[in-house]
């Protein structure tokens, strides 16, 4: 079958014409950047001299670890492997290439993904987009990480049978979707895969914006707004087309309600997820923003909860059924500030 880099030749043209809207994605040009471990300064020595006898020293807790920038970049090299294949999938019925999956790390095989047989041509050409986007944010993390990028690890975009459900059906029932005698695929039509679309989009925007203030190098943060400011309008795009099919279909709003809870229900006990629709069954909720219009932000630990669908500390499950390969999946359970 014809990899991906050459269904994405049909669309050179666009891109082209978008190069100017992903100044971002240029600043790696083309060479690894290096990746410095942020370290902390250790606080000085007080040079006053005391006339009292020095106590008994205490011994020191040892610290906990810390997250550098490279750490950050992996986390979100993770989620982009995941949406990137999701995506990469349903639009073209291809996932990403060999050359995109290697590095340090356990590399795994990606379960699940097919070509969604689109009826309605925008969300085509939406889908379509994204992907490309999508694609593009996995080979812009790994130039700049370089040596340090993280292979790509097993990964379930499966939809599975009943009695064995793939993570999306998982994921389905865990929010009363569907039933434990159904299972959901995200492949199947347009809304399904709006709906599949639906549980990874506001999920990557909370975290990002929640890694934001982890990252030190300023180079890094400017290159992780970029991806930041996409997967919002990305997340937006999806929201608004659920939104405006769930007026005609109105169970597609009671269904991206119940998604929204179930990431909520997975995420902690803070309520900072929102359905497409207001207080009022037919407003709008195309942003889901806090009391000051500002978008939420998850913890690594929080979204690692999401995308293993589950609320404790395991590692692994979900569409990441092996875990990831980075270090934050082992800080999230050691008490670092993750």
């Amino acid at each position: 079958m014809t990899d991906l880099n050459t269904k994405l030749e049909i669309f050179d043209a666009i891109a082209a014409r978008r190069n100017e809207r992903r100044g971002f994605l240029r600043f790696a040009g083309g060479s690894a950047l290096a990746i410095g471990g942020a370290s902390l300064l250790a606080a000085c020595g007080n040079d006053d001299e005391d006339l009292a006898p020095a106590p008994t020293p205490t011994p020191s807790p040892t610290p906990a670890a810390t997250i550098n920038d490279a750490d950050i970049l992996n986390y979100a090299l993770n989620l982009e492997y995941l949406e990137a294949q999701f995506y990469a999938f349903a639009a073209f019925g291809v996932g990403l290439n060999a050359s995109l999956l290697t590095g340090t790390g356990t590399q795994g095989a990606v379960t699940g993904g097919a070509q969604v047989p689109f009826q309605d041509a925008v969300v085509r050409e939406y889908a379509r987009e994204i992907a490309i986007d999508e694609v593009a944010h996995v080979a812009f993390l790994r130039t700049a990480l370089g040596t340090a990028a993280v292979a790509q690890p097993a990964i379930d975009i499966s939809v599975g049978t009943v009695a064995a459900p793939g993570a999306f059906t998982a994921a389905a029932r865990a929010a009363g979707v569907v039933s434990a005698s159904q299972v959901f695929n995200p492949y199947a039509d347009d809304n399904s895969f709006l709906l599949g679309a639906y549980i990874f989009e506001d999920v990557g925007v909370s975290a990002y914006k929640g890694a934001a203030a982890l990252i030190a190098n300023k180079t890094y943060l400017e290159a992780a707004a970029g991806i930041l400011a996409a997967e919002a309008y990305h997340a937006g795009l999806i929201r608004t087309i659920l939104y405006r099919k769930g007026l005609q279909t109105p169970s597609l709003r009671t269904i991206a309600g119940q998604i929204s809870d179930a990431r909520d229900s997975l995420d902690g006990s803070s309520d900072i997820d929102q359905g497409i629709t207001g207080t009022d069954a037919t407003m709008s909720n195309i942003v889901p923003t806090d009391a000051n219009g500002l978008a939420y932000s998850r913890s690594i630990a929080q979204v690692h909860n999401i995308a293993y669908l589950t609320n404790t500390a395991k590692i692994g499950g979900g569409f990441f059924p092996n875990g990831t390969n980075n270090r934050t999946d082992a800080l999230r359970t050691s008490g670092a500030n993750a």
